[in-house]
């Protein structure tokens, strides 16, 4: 008799099982893909807070650095073009923002289309230390998928952004200007 080869087994494996086990009535199979995703977010966010922070930043002070260097030179947007990108609010935008500012990453600045508002830009230290940071982000990210194979992550992608659509929805694409 052919002995298979078993598939690895993951942590969700297990919590299925119990499951299984204590609900056999229940399907819990949406647990599996759902979880997946939460405990490779989880292991993926511990990875990547290591990689900023050889560069004495956290994941949001890299997000919004990297969202103002994206927007390409001058650098520069609006606070709710900012807020809106990242989907954090206000309040949590204004004391995020003095802590760059007093860190010397960013500037506000006046808003030559609006007098009545000012505009967040990239100093030239945050330019130099997102450049800096952001190839070794690129990098870690590499490393972090190098175990899949060209055809699997490929796989993955198409899958996982398959399910980000049907996620978003119409008015979260709108806010990253996508179409519908």
């Amino acid at each position: 008799m052919k002995k298979t080869a078993s598939k690895p087994r993951d942590a969700v494996d297990l919590i299925l099982e119990q499951w299984q086990r204590e609900r056999p009535d229940l399907d819990a199979s949406p647990m599996g893909p759902i979880g997946r995703i939460k405990r490779c977010a989880a292991l993926l966010d511990q990875r990547l807070e290591s990689g900023f922070a050889q560069f004495d930043l956290s994941m949001w002070e890299f997000d919004m650095l990297a969202t103002l260097r994206r927007a390409g030179a001058p650098h520069c947007l609006s606070p709710t073009a900012l807020f809106s990108t990242l989907m954090v609010t206000s309040g949590t935008m204004t004391h995020r923002l003095k802590r760059l500012e007093m860190r010397g990453l960013i500037a506000r600045v006046s808003n030559e289309q609006d007098a009545r508002s000012l505009l967040v830009q990239l100093t030239d230290a945050g330019l130099v230390l997102i450049d800096r940071a952001v190839e070794a982000h690129v990098e870690n990210e590499h490393n972090l998928l190098s175990s899949l194979s060209a055809d699997a992550l490929a796989s993955l992608d198409a899958n996982l952004s398959a399910l980000l659509q049907t996620l978003e929805g119409p008015a979260d694409s709108a806010a990253f200007g996508l179409p519908e």
